[in-house]
């Protein structure tokens, strides 16, 4: 009987490692596809460069500039403005100008923002290095950047 319960004991034991064993490499297989860094640790440099690379876009354009249209060609009624302190889209309409949307800078936050629709729309950045304004208004049926009164 001594025997009997010394091998049950070994073979639990052997069972036990082995499902230990299967459940480690299964989860070392699965674990690194899911917490693992894609192309493995990047150092403070590459880190830097990424960052400093412009993001693609979807269509592989180039995005629009200051004031460029990014509507049809020949709508002319929405364009994308850029600061130092972040960008914003603005459309004109029948109401007037409005802001379609706005997105500070790194390190920027938004202070202000007058949406509209009406004569004239005005988003605020606040960053490190100051206040930035933009101001839009409609001339000729165009969203325009304007100085501020």
């Amino acid at each position: 009987m001594r025997r009997r319960s010394l091998l049950a004991v070994a073979g639990w034991l052997a069972t036990a490692v082995l499902a230990t064993l299967v459940g480690v490499a299964a989860i070392r297989l699965v674990g690194e596809s899911i917490t693992g860094t894609p192309g493995g640790v990047r150092s403070q440099e590459e880190v830097e460069r990424a960052l400093a690379t412009p993001a693609p876009t979807a269509s592989g354009a180039a995005s629009p500039g200051v004031g460029e249209p990014t509507g049809p060609a020949g709508t002319g009624a929405r364009r994308a403005f850029a600061t130092a302190g972040g960008t914003a889209v603005a459309e004109c309409g029948p109401g007037g100008v409005r802001l379609v949307s706005w997105a500070p800078a790194q390190d920027h936050r938004v202070a202000d923002v007058d949406r509209g629709p009406d004569d004239d729309v005005e988003v605020t950045f606040v960053g490190p290095g100051g206040e930035h304004e933009l101001k839009v208004r409609c001339v000729g049926g165009e969203p325009v950047a304007v100085a501020d009164d």
